[in-house]
């Protein structure tokens, strides 16, 4: 693909739920036309009944509000919730709604897996942040991830995409009157500030655009790569631009979790870390908490924040959504604050703890590569292609 961010944008990092749900619900209450919510999780705990109190109340005083949640993320929605936000006028549908639970469908693996919101066309988040609480338990520190807001050109975009994606699943599910295109001049200009593009991911024309954009980083980096990334499972072309970067001087440094919430697949991904360690990579496990962070820094001037992981759900079958950012400001932001992490609350991995690691640890790995590969090769996605 071939960048052509648009300028004039201003964007703050905003860093766990702390920092992202109070900007969210203040947008949703300062709202005057539209609301657009996409999300992946939408839990109805105390988060989630706050964000749905406010998306009630903006409905009750006229605001048209459009909330589209993925079906299989959002497969236990309570229907007193759902009814409750409805009844209310919240226009709420779920992406491909489950109907079978136990279907071996492979069309269930394509998920909406964004976290896109838009305000008025005036406002936008971008960022990996579901509708849930970040506090998983009392011992562990909160879920670490990121979002971004952002004002500019670049919302429009960001309307236009959840605007498509919602429309599309109106159509499907014979909501005609939902459906309707709806259009809105909302332009917003500024004299300097951020180069921005969002970068989305479909089955269609962006099949491969957030691995493309990626690459494209990788590929041009001079001095230092930086990726935080929650599930790190890449495939041949990713892992290869990785190593070319270490062996041509450039610092690559990678911030995985350690904590095992989807064991399979992070077992299977620790079966690169003898390439990556050898070429120079420095891998550093986050163990402070569960780690859900999908950002990634170039040369301290580059950066992007969204919902793509780095593995086949991510870049080969689901919906996604990063915004890449053109600002030294806002990549020397999310640099120190990706560093501070790694120093307080990560280790780093040696080769030593590869070269020292016992047998059966061994063996669960290599085990649990090669059933990432079989079940990748029987769901017909990505297989031998995709990793080798």
């Amino acid at each position: 693909m071939k960048f052509t961010p648009k300028k004039q944008h201003q964007v703050q990092l905003l860093r766990n739920g702390g920092e992202f749900f109070p900007a969210l619900i203040a947008q949703i209450n300062a709202a005057k036309i539209e609301i657009h919510l996409e999300t992946y999780l939408f839990e109805a705990d105390a988060v989630g009944l706050a964000v749905s109190q406010a998306l009630i109340a903006a409905a009750a005083r006229g605001v048209r509000v459009s909330v589209l949640i993925d079906g299989f993320g959002a497969r236990d929605f309570p229907v007193n919730l759902r009814d409750k936000m409805l009844q209310a006028g919240v226009r709420l549908l779920f992406f491909r709604p489950e109907v079978k639970r136990f279907s071996l469908n492979r069309s269930r693996l394509r998920r909406m897996h964004r976290k896109l919101s838009c305000f008025d066309g005036k406002v936008a988040f971008v960022g990996g942040i579901n509708i849930l609480s970040d506090i998983d338990r009392p011992d562990m520190a909160p879920r670490y991830d990121y979002a971004v807001q952002i004002q500019g050109p670049v919302v429009l975009d960001v309307r236009e995409a959840v605007s498509r994606e919602w429309r599309h699943s109106a159509w499907a599910q014979l909501k005609k009157k939902w459906a309707k295109a709806v259009n809105l001049s909302a332009d917003v200009e500024y004299l300097d500030g951020a180069q921005v593009q969002l970068v989305v991911r479909d089955n269609t024309r962006n099949r491969y655009s957030i691995e493309q954009a990626y690459l494209e980083m990788i590929n041009q980096a001079q001095s230092e790569i930086i990726i935080a990334n929650a599930y790190f499972f890449p495939g041949q072309r990713l892992r290869h631009a990785l190593l070319n970067a270490a062996q041509r001087g450039v610092a690559v440094v990678l911030l995985l979790q350690d904590e095992r919430d989807h064991a399979l697949l992070q077992y299977a991904s620790w079966a690169f870390y003898r390439p990556l360690l050898k070429a120079g990579v420095e891998i550093y496990q986050y163990r402070a908490g569960f780690m859900h962070a999908k950002v990634a820094v170039f040369d301290r001037r580059w950066a992007t924040v969204g919902s793509s992981n780095i593995d086949p759900f991510s870049l080969l079958l689901a919906r996604e959504a990063n915004v890449f950012i053109d600002d030294p400001v806002f990549a020397q932001g999310l640099r120190d604050d990706l560093a501070l992490r790694m120093q307080k609350d990560a280790l780093a991995i040696l080769p030593k703890h590869v070269e020292q690691a016992k047998l059966g640890l061994r063996m669960l790995v290599w085990a649990c590569y090669g059933l990432v590969r079989l079940l990748m090769g029987l769901s017909g996605y990505g297989g031998k292609k995709y990793l080798e």
